[in-house]
């Protein structure tokens, strides 16, 4: 009787959907983001000629979905529409669907995200993306609630059933758009402390004044464009260009795109004044934002940027750091509940209640983070000051406070954490690399773990990294895959150079 009932149990097992669903085509494939569709019904296929020749042998048009793997609206449509078995049918009677890692791939999504902008003047992730069976574009988009989906499937289908001729021409042309931009050339000159000085004026209209910053919303740190900035400050002595950066640098420190309590920062933020996070971690993130902070401290000393900066590092080494001693890639925005159920940030965010275990000093940490019974999502705050902690208090309070957030972390450990995409990308660790060498030198005292820690990951990279034709991109499970491109070679170039320039006496 006892055989009998488990083999009926596992047949029901088997017979319920999404329970047992057989693998697709990513079968094989070494990327965190891919592996999360294995078991979708969707027939996804990695990029690749398998599928392109089976597009073209059945005539039908490709529908190619890009994304990653800490991307919240991501985990929003796969669970919504490529876990739902009745889009999955469509899609497979109809197209070949086709699923791209662009941490993996960033040639392709170039690609795919200027096809999507060029068609709808915005881009985002997911970005969906519908092509002819010659891989031309015709369509393009980003995230779609189910039934909206299910409908643009629908007219895609229908439109592609009554006219192909007409849709393959437009996609031409769309095509060779594309194509003539991403091949286009540009006559060198000369840079000038001139011309420097002019691209670095023609920012400035777009600051945001009162929040820092540049533009309204989503907030991006926009780390790149902010060291142009203050290294045309440095040179030039402007002070105006500098407190354009510190105003930027404080709001963020003191916003909650900062994680007070674990140290890092999140992608970017979904308001103007850096409050309410998208809440992923990229390693490239905490790589550019602590190369500005050491410089910002640098050029002026203030305690927030060197602060900020070694609780970046701290966090990094500690959540983000493989045994190897390379990094990973992120730290999802989603987590599970204490109710079970997975919600954007819930890692991250806190009520009065959570705060009791600090005892007296759960009332001072409210008042100073404004954690208060409404909350900024479904009744839950996330943490953010006036102003830097460093500017608020002073003295011994400045350091209760931090004994307090150093509590809270521990508190947080207990709750389950986001999940982490751990391959590991040549270009995003160098550019960490290059960070934690530059860290060794300027910070004060020196220290010369970064160095070390830095060395131990280009040893890595070098070791690892390498294919019978040159670097490869990534490293996943102990398995390197997929050549290096551009950014990864340049990157790597630069993070020996900073291991060079920057080595103890």
């Amino acid at each position: 009787m006892t055989r009998i009932l488990a083999t009926l149990c596992a047949v029901l097992f088997l017979a319920a959907p999404g329970l047992a669903q057989q693998p697709n085509h990513l079968v094989g494939a070494r990327s965190p983001y891919l592996l999360q569709h294995l078991h979708n019904p969707v027939d996804w296929y990695q990029w690749g000629p398998d599928a392109l020749d089976k597009a073209r042998a059945e005539g039908k048009p490709i529908f190619v979905s890009v994304g990653y793997s800490a991307c919240h609206w991501c985990h929003v449509m796969r669970e919504e529409s490529f876990e739902d078995p009745d889009i999955a049918a469509y899609l497979n009677a109809h197209f070949v669907s086709i699923k791209i890692d662009r941490e993996s791939r960033p040639d392709l999504d170039e690609q795919f995200m200027l096809v999507t902008q060029a068609l709808t003047g915005t881009g985002g992730w997911p970005n969906s993306v519908f092509l002819t069976p010659e891989g031309d574009p015709f369509f393009a988009g980003g995230y779609f609630p189910p039934r909206d989906f299910t409908e643009l499937l629908a007219q895609v289908q229908a439109a592609w059933a009554e006219d192909p001729e007409l849709i393959r021409a437009e996609a031409w042309n769309v095509a060779q758009a594309v194509g003539g931009y991403l091949t286009r050339r540009a006559e060198a000159r000369e840079i000038t402390p001139e011309l420097a000085a002019a691209a670095a004026a023609s920012v400035l209209p777009q600051v945001d004044e009162f929040n820092g910053g540049i533009g309204v919303a989503p907030k991006f740190p926009r780390e790149t464009l902010f060291l142009f900035l203050l290294d045309q400050a440095e040179r030039s002595g402007d002070r105006d260009l500098l407190q354009v950066v510190t105003d930027m640098l404080d709001a963020m420190i003191a916003g909650g795109i900062h994680d007070h309590v674990g140290g890092g920062f999140h992608r970017y933020a979904v308001d103007p004044n850096w409050h309410v996070p998208h809440f992923e971690k990229m390693l490239y993130t905490q790589a550019l934002t602590g190369r500005l902070l050491i410089r910002a401290w640098s050029a002026t000393g203030a305690e927030q940027y060197r602060r900020a900066a070694q609780r970046v590092f701290a966090h990094v080494m500690r959540d983000m750091r493989a045994p190897s001693g390379a990094f990973y890639s992120a730290l999802d925005a989603d987590s599970q509940t204490a109710t079970g159920e997975k919600a954007e940030g819930a890692f991250y965010m806190w009520s009065p209640d959570q705060l009791t275990p600090l005892g007296h000093g759960a009332a001072r940490i409210a008042e100073l983070f404004a954690v208060d019974e409404i909350g900024d999502l479904d009744g839950a705050n996330v943490l953010h000051l006036a102003e830097p902690l460093e500017r608020l208090l002073q003295g011994r309070e400045q350091l209760h406070v931090y004994a307090a957030l150093e509590r809270m972390r521990q508190l947080r450990d207990a709750r389950p954490a986001p999940a982490r995409d751990s391959k590991i990308v040549l270009s995003w660790n160098a550019a960490m690399i290059e960070t934690l060498a530059e860290a060794s030198h300027r910070l004060h005292p020196r220290p010369n773990d970064y160095y070390d820690q830095a060395a131990t990951a280009a040893r890595f990279l070098l070791d690892h990294l390498r294919g019978p034709d040159g670097l490869l991109r990534v490293s996943y499970d102990g398995q390197p895959d997929i050549p290096a491109q551009l950014p990864d070679y340049a990157g790597l170039g630069l993070a020996l150079l900073a291991l060079h320039d920057y080595a103890p006496d």
